[in-house]
């Protein structure tokens, strides 16, 4: 009997009816996506390309997943808006998929639909991908007049504690299934996240309106210039695409660093 598959807007978050099922997520298709995917013991599994970006970053768990043993493909950013998974599944084209994906029959061009029908004959993964790094870091311990800066490589791991510091994301800066709720668990003194391309309908962006109508000072980098998935990488050498109001507010501007700009904003 063929399993139906699972349709989840972040792969951070899957239900237990995952297990050996085909995943279509509205996460991006990088390295700790992958980690999330595999460790849940899906099947096969189709993400967003998130523009691929930098180093490929977009697609790079997608590469790591065939070594794994796991058939993964990704849609284009353009053609389905990135953290709705129900866009994904309705509109969303491949624009790549790994050799264990192309094996069955998944390429380019093809809609996400029909390559869901071709990866349900997947095998099951046998193999695991390499030990993930630490993915939680402090970027700025802060100071006496400023509050400290902490990087996560997914918003999957913002903790209470967060509160009032400045977080640098990983992620892409869209709302998981388009939910306004889902802008950020905390009210964080400030908020960087990845803009994966921007997108279909601007998904990528869209938590910045939604953080700006609670105060939060908010931006993404763009995604030519810093990894997806990699909070370390978007501090390192990430440059600011878009802002919202409070950000604004805050003197920052498109083009700016994203480690002088958290400085700005931890600064208060």
């Amino acid at each position: 009997m063929t399993v139906p598959p699972v349709v989840a807007d972040s792969v951070t978050a899957l239900p237990a009816e995952a297990r050996g099922a085909v995943l279509v997520t509205g996460s991006h298709g990088g390295l700790i996506a992958a980690h999330y995917a595999i460790s849940a013991g899906v099947r096969a599994a189709i993400f967003n390309d998130a523009g691929r970006g930098l180093d490929d970053a977009g697609i790079a768990g997608i590469v790591a997943l065939e070594k794994a043993g796991m058939a993964a493909a990704a849609v284009a950013h353009t053609s389905a808006r990135i953290a709705v998974a129900a866009d994904t599944l309705a509109r969303g084209v491949i624009s790549f998929a790994n050799a264990k994906a192309a094996a069955l029959g998944v390429s380019p061009g093809m809609p996400c639909r029909e390559a869901v029908g071709r990866l349900a004959a997947a095998s099951m993964p046998t193999g695991e991908l390499p030990a993930q790094r630490e993915s939680r870091m402090v970027l700025a311990p802060g100071a006496a007049a400023s509050v400290p800066v902490i990087g996560l490589d997914s918003i999957g791991g913002v903790q209470p504690a967060d509160a009032g510091t400045v977080l640098v994301i990983g992620s892409h800066g869209a709302l998981h299934g388009g939910d306004p709720a889902s802008a950020l668990p905390v009210d964080a003194a400030g908020a960087f996240f990845h803009d994966a391309g921007i997108g279909c309908d601007e998904a990528g962006v869209s938590r910045l309106p939604v953080l700006d109508a609670r105060g939060i000072p908010a931006a993404t980098v763009d995604y030519r210039s810093a990894r997806i998935g990699d909070a370390r990488s978007i501090w390192a050498t990430g440059t600011l695409s878009r802002v919202n109001r409070a950000a604004a507010r805050r003197g920052l501007r498109i083009g700016m660093r994203v480690d002088e700009a958290a400085a700005m904003v931890a600064s208060g």
